[in-house]
């Protein structure tokens, strides 16, 4: 995978029911190639051992942003001794510079600052190759990273302007590396300094080095955006250009999807020109399939004379990007500057434009299939809920945080009189087209039979048989309750759904005990019994779907529990509010492992009309 020469293993952390991840452990080149029984048995252990924390953790890992970096042990030495390598160091004619493992330097004698140039507190903390434009070259650099992953000796030239050439000489261990830099003279330069020197590789290598990296991060982009982001950010920097526009062809015209160091006025009077058009040469670079390349205005108006000079752009590189001979669209780099394009660098540009069009059509399908999806998901939940009086209520859903899949959830309200509502939520198994469509069936089903009339066991049985009758292979699970605000109870009826939570105040909430019927298309003859609640005024019922309390690795009956001590936190907030403590409460970041949706009602003490006389307090009864 990598241009460096090191010695590697990995095993899988393999648990129950997935593969978590993998250990891997790397070893300078030099290394024996098999590992020894006792390694063998510390490597498959260690594995095991982390599959099972993993199985057993309360919730997924969470990946940070950045790795951990741990750093090895080393024993603390002697002040004395510190000052003596010191003065050692100083003493010597050449250069000795320290980096740590991540490139910067930590040391250096006072004859590296001098053939460095560079005074020792401008050096300090920073990457040479960042500090010292002359050693800003991807060719140099990779000496510096072969060092550290190999851990072998590694040298090379480099010529600091104007003529002084010097021997770079890199020693890696765990903690670092030690770098002795030696002065070179000009009628030596035919010598070979070291075994491991060579001579400043030519420009070639390192625009070749520049486009491995650049096609790398290409192929992490997944949308639109994230491809105009990447090219803005990394490409324009690589080339020295500072604008981009990035133009799509559709229907005969360009259009633009992103751009960067334009006015937007600018762009607005480029967006959705003519694929025929003579003001500029985006058209016919994308007919040609060639890339044109203008090193200032002059070069410009030669060829294109009617081009209007819309912004303060000096030299432009015009990139057609074509996906299998298939016009995709047109990229664009512009410089503040008048600027000649060697040929290195268009064979460069041309190559990376093969890239940028292959992710513009990935990152354009991705886009219209993550707008159909949102779409189609809308289409499946409501889009207002109805108001009623003594009632609150409060819904969230929240889609998988991975995939374009449709999830297979549902919820409605439904207002059957100023006194009563029947709640529904469900998730159909599975993530594709034809669950969404199932989808869709069983929240209609539902809506007809509920407001028909039909009590929550009794709309639950008949929509289990329109399951059967379409011959589904899917199944699915669902929960009604039937809210009767004049009486203060709710009454409930479960399909295999998980179970209900009840707010009765702050700091009191339960897990309530709903008796499941099956799940919907396991059996046409199924019974769904109902169980009867009393919600009074301030209690809150909460409906929610398995993907909040369903994880790979977690017990979700525990977890289940720490959701209803969540739910009984102090204080009585707004409805909304408590669907966010709840939502909290999975602590897994911004990825879901599967959709998730909640839904909340609240009664109020507002008066109901048609409300009987109040009734003492019971416990719920199941019938």
């Amino acid at each position: 995978m990598l241009p460096y020469p090191f010695a590697l293993a990995a095993i899988p952390v393999t648990g129950v029911h997935r593969c978590w991840s993998d250990l891997t452990l790397m070893w300078p080149a030099d290394r024996p190639g098999r590992l020894t029984t006792r390694e063998r048995h510390a490597l498959t252990t260690g594995a095991r051992h982390l599959a099972r924390l993993l199985d057993d953790a309360d919730r997924p890992p969470t990946l940070p942003d950045r790795p951990r970096f741990v750093p090895p042990g080393t024993a603390p030495r002697p002040a004395q001794r510190n000052l003596a390598a010191s003065d050692y160091l100083e003493r010597l004619p050449e250069g000795a510079v320290s980096l740590d493992l991540e490139g910067r330097i930590t040391h250096l004698s006072a004859a590296a600052a001098r053939l460095l140039g560079r005074s020792a507190e401008r050096l300090l903390g920073t990457r040479p190759w960042e500090s010292l434009p002359w050693l800003d070259d991807p060719v140099h650099e990779d000496h510096y990273r072969t060092a550290l992953i190999s851990r072998s000796p590694v040298a090379f030239l480099a010529r600091r302007p104007p003529d002084q050439w010097l021997v770079f000489e890199l020693y890696p261990d765990t903690s670092g590396i030690s770098v002795r830099i030696t002065p070179r003279a000009e009628h030596s330069m035919g010598e070979d300094p070291a075994p491991a020197v060579r001579r400043p590789s030519p420009a070639p290598a390192g625009r070749l080095y520049q486009l491995v990296h650049l096609a790398a991060a290409l192929t992490e982009t997944v949308t639109v955006r994230d491809l105009v982001e990447l090219t803005a950010h990394q490409i324009l920097p690589a080339f020295g250009a500072q604008g981009l526009v990035l133009s799509v062809a559709d229907a005969g015209r360009l259009k633009i999807t992103g751009h960067h160091g334009y006015d937007a006025e600018v762009v607005e009077r480029l967006d959705a020109l003519a694929l025929d058009t003579h003001l500029t040469p985006a058209g016919a670079v994308l007919a040609d399939a060639t890339p044109a390349f203008f090193a200032d205005r002059a070069e410009m108006a030669v060829r294109y004379p009617q081009a209007p000079l819309l912004s303060d752009k000096e030299a432009w590189a015009f990139l057609p990007l074509v996906v299998s001979g298939r016009p995709v669209g047109c990229c664009v780099l512009a410089y503040d500057r008048p600027h000649v394009f060697t040929a290195d660098e268009r064979a460069v540009l041309t190559s990376l434009a093969g890239l940028i069009a292959q992710a513009l059509d990935r990152a354009r399908l991705y886009d219209a299939q993550h707008r159909l999806v949102h779409e189609l998901q809308r289409a499946l939940l409501p889009r207002a809920l109805p108001s009623l009086p003594g009632l609150d209520v409060a819904a969230r859903y929240l889609p998988a945080g991975h995939g374009l899949d449709i999830g297979g959830d549902f919820y409605d309200v439904l207002r059957l009189d100023d006194t009563s509502a029947a709640v529904v939520i469900g998730d159909v198994e599975g993530h594709s087209v034809t669950a969404a469509a199932l989808t869709g069936q069983l929240r209609t089903a539902v809506h007809a039979h509920a407001t028909a009339g039909a009590a929550p066991d009794e709309i639950l049985a008949r929509t289990n048989r329109l399951l059967a009758d379409l011959d589904s292979e899917l199944l699915a699970s669902c929960l009604l309750a039937h809210v009767d605000l004049a009486r203060r109870r709710v009454t409930l009826a479960s399909a295999g759904h998980v179970p209900p939570l009840l707010r009765h105040g702050p700091g009191r909430a339960e897990v309530l005990d709903v008796e499941p019927g099956p799940l919907l298309g396991i059996d046409l003859r199924a019974r769904y019994p109902v169980t009867t609640v009393e919600l009074p005024p301030g209690a809150v019922l909460v409906l929610y779907t398995d993907g909040l309390v369903e994880t790979p690795g977690t017990d979700a009956t525990r977890t289940t529990r720490r959701l209803a001590d969540r739910l009984a936190g102090g204080g009585d907030p707004a409805p909304d509010r408590l669907v966010d403590r709840l939502l909290g409460s999975a602590s897994r970041g911004a990825q879901y492992a599967d959709d998730v949706t909640v839904l909340l009602l609240r009664a109020t003490g507002a008066p109901v009309e048609g409300r009987p006389p109040a009734t003492a307090d019971r416990a719920g009864r199941r019938t």
